[in-house]
């Protein structure tokens, strides 16, 4: 009977491998844990970075030392576990008796100013004890980072104001006060002196060009002089703003008690927020969450990029991509469409279609290596020497901008483009062109009213699979326009309002210098993971976009697949 069912059992084997079902199971264990990975990695990258956010409660802890015990205020970060004869041998200390690891916590102690390190290891075995007192408070600064302290009281102009229970509400008016004029302070400096300083610089320019042209009558120069001596009216005037508003700003400040039993005075002017996270509830914790979350969307970066917003990066990103767009969908689907519906197919065409499919996997380095030595130092400076001679030896396009990383990245997706159009021309049956002819319809009306509006899901596909690898891109960026702080955005009110010539911040280079060019290793991983959840944020949406784009546009062709 075993016998018998042996050879149907091989039978039955080997008819359901020649299925191919097994190939199939394979595709699918492999697509899904595709996606495990990919959401296991979003995941964590979410959890590390928006916790960030969350306003955690702050704990005071007794902690014995050598010396005797100590007094730590700080909020526990994370903690490890360290084999207890490995504890000793990494020189940590004696590992108490009868156990197998010893825990540490990684505490931000804040205070980086008065303070050795804001991040220090303790042990587990050596906290006596741990409170949460509702009335210790952390302020967020404009540098130094976090603050950890008791409020005593809140001084105007060196002269106690308010004390006690009433210090709390008196700080709070105070520093909204202080932000609001902040804010004036920031507009005036941004936009009205920094008007008058772009307009100095351009009757600079001018006088220099009349120079250099031989025009520099006493008519002209006596105009120019006119015009400067009346902006250094206007700045003289926003100046004696100006030193009014940061008197107001630093008439404040407030005394604090740190852990060592200290008093710390922090003049206002210096303070972002404050908070009692360990007196708020749920509710109110969840809408601290929200404003940190919106500050750091809209805010500028502080304290080499450790602390604020990533909102210049976020800008210059967006605007990087939307430029490369402009320039990548013409060119791509011009060459796209001499390909495939003008070029004679033959020899020639073939080397020119493997040498697009080559340029997809050149790496993006080399071509910002190309476009450095190319557009900036080629093109650039030829542009400034023929346009912009006023302005030398200072170079105006002669250096890396928003421009020439905008091209560069064109180039570097145009094969993208250029294949993802050829294959939606590919696919429009030649009996729509031959209908088309046969009409009367010329063979570019043909293709402008046809071919082009059928193909357009791939077109659109490719293109915006062109964004999402541009806008991840990093090493060509590190050669042709971005940096690490851009201080004036490449759109302001100066005419000609959009200054494609600066500099600019990018979100993959950021997450790129604060995760390894800062100062302060710990404080700068929450943003690290924030910023990166961002950048991929952003990719996602745009893949899903793209997805629901071509499902649109084919069915508005569906004709295609009839």
């Amino acid at each position: 009977m075993s016998l018998e069912k042996k050879p149907a059992v091989e039978s039955h084997f080997k008819s359901w491998w020649k299925s191919g079902a097994p190939w199939i199971w394979l595709n699918a264990g492999a697509v899904s844990i595709s996606v495990v990975v990919v959401f296991g990695l979003l995941a964590l990258i979410a959890s590390r970075g928006m916790s960030h956010f969350w306003p955690s409660d702050i704990q005071q802890m007794q902690y014995q030392t050598a010396a005797g015990e100590i007094r730590i205020i700080g909020e526990q970060i994370e903690h490890e576990n360290i084999a207890a004869n490995q504890f000793t041998e990494i020189g940590l200390g004696a590992a108490p008796e009868g156990v197998e690891y010893v825990k540490r916590w990684l505490i931000k102690t804040g205070n980086r100013d008065i303070l050795p390190a804001d991040f220090r290891w303790i042990d587990d075995h050596h906290i006596k004890q741990i409170k949460t007192p509702e009335d210790l408070i952390v302020v967020e600064r404009v540098e130094w980072g976090d603050f950890y302290g008791y409020l005593k009281s809140v001084s105007e102009l060196g002269k106690q104001s308010s004390t006690g229970e009433t210090a709390w509400s008196d700080l709070e008016q105070r520093l909204q006060r202080v932000l609001d004029l902040r804010d004036e302070q920031k507009l005036l400096e941004k936009s009205e002196i920094g008007a008058i300083n772009y307009q100095l610089e351009r009757l600079r320019l001018k006088r220099r060009g009349h120079e250099l042209d031989g025009t520099d009558s006493k008519e002209n120069l006596a105009e120019i002089a006119a015009e400067e001596k009346a902006l250094d009216d206007q700045y003289q005037a926003l100046r004696s703003r100006l030193e009014s508003l940061l008197t107001a700003i630093a008439r404040d400040s407030a005394q604090f008690e740190v852990m060592d039993g200290s008093i710390v005075e922090v003049p206002l002017k210096h303070m972002v927020s404050v908070l009692k996270p360990n007196g708020m509830n749920v509710f109110e914790k969840l809408g601290y969450y929200f404003i940190n979350f919106k500050n750091f969307m809209i805010d500028d970066p502080r304290e080499a990029n450790t602390e604020g917003g990533v909102f210049p990066a976020i800008f210059g990103t967006v605007m990087m991509v939307l430029l490369m767009s402009i320039l990548v969908t013409p060119l791509g689907v011009v060459a796209a469409v001499y390909l495939r519906e003008y070029a004679r197919q033959g020899a020639m065409i073939r080397i020119i279609r493997i040498a697009v499919n080559n340029l997809a996997g050149v790496p993006s380095i080399v071509y910002g290596v190309f476009g450095l030595g190319f557009f900036v130092y080629f093109l650039g400076h030829n542009l400034d020497r023929l346009f912009f001679p006023e302005a030398m030896p200072a170079p105006t396009f002669g250096t890396p901008g928003l421009m020439w990383a905008s091209i560069t990245l064109a180039l570097l997706t145009l094969p993208v483009v250029i294949v993802s159009t050829e294959e939606g021309l590919a696919r429009i049956p030649s009996s729509f062109r031959e209908g088309s002819l046969a009409l009367g319809a010329t063979k570019f009306e043909t293709l402008w009213k046809v071919v082009l509006p059928m193909s357009s899901p791939a077109i659109m596909t490719g293109l915006i699979l062109a964004v999402a690898r541009a806008a991840g891109e990093v090493a060509p960026l590190m050669l042709v326009g971005v940096v690490k702080l851009a201080p004036e955005l490449p759109v302001d009110g100066n005419v000609p309002f959009v200054h494609l010539e600066r500099k600019f911040m990018h979100l993959g280079f950021h997450i790129y210098d604060v995760g390894f060019q800062s100062p302060n290793v710990e404080a700068a991983r929450p943003l690290v993971y924030a910023t990166a959840f961002l950048l991929v944020l952003v990719i996602v949406l745009l893949n899903l976009s793209a997805i629901m784009l071509r499902n649109r546009l084919r069915e508005k062709y569906k004709a295609l697949d009839s």
